[in-house]
């Protein structure tokens, strides 16, 4: 059974830098994508970055620069680091897994993680970046 279990939330001014952490157990298959979406008030949730067991990346528009996706194979765990932050990144944020495929990639750009791609979720961590 896959658990997926998030930290590093918390409330931070407009610049400053959080790095939040998806401890993951159970992702037993060999191919596997893991991603961080995030849910503002009165917003559908969105991606904003994935990583695939290849080691493939991708981000959402509005993050690119920003944000770093990375992974740690022996803790499997799976790190969001967010630079340079603005009221505007304020949400709950949520990992998901999903098992048996890579991130979708042609000529060199990975999609950002789509939804409805992901079986398995974390119950999410709140991020507050105050003005």
């Amino acid at each position: 059974q896959v658990q997926l279990v998030e930290s590093g939330g918390g409330s931070v001014e407009a610049g400053g830098s959080l790095r939040l952490s998806c401890a993951a157990s159970g992702v037993t298959a060999r191919r596997y994508c893991m991603a961080w979406f995030r849910q503002a008030p009165g917003k559908e949730r969105e991606g904003v970055a994935g990583i695939d067991s290849a080691g493939s990346t991708s981000y959402d528009g509005p993050v690119k620069g920003r944000f770093t996706i990375s992974k740690d194979n022996a803790t499997n765990t799976v790190y969001l680091q967010m630079n340079s932050l603005k009221p505007e990144d304020t949400a709950i944020y949520y990992c998901a897994a999903d098992a048996d495929r890579l991130l979708y990639c042609s000529g060199g750009h990975c999609e950002p993680p789509a939804e409805y791609e992901y079986d398995y979720w974390g119950q999410g961590t709140q991020v507050t970046v105050s003005s």
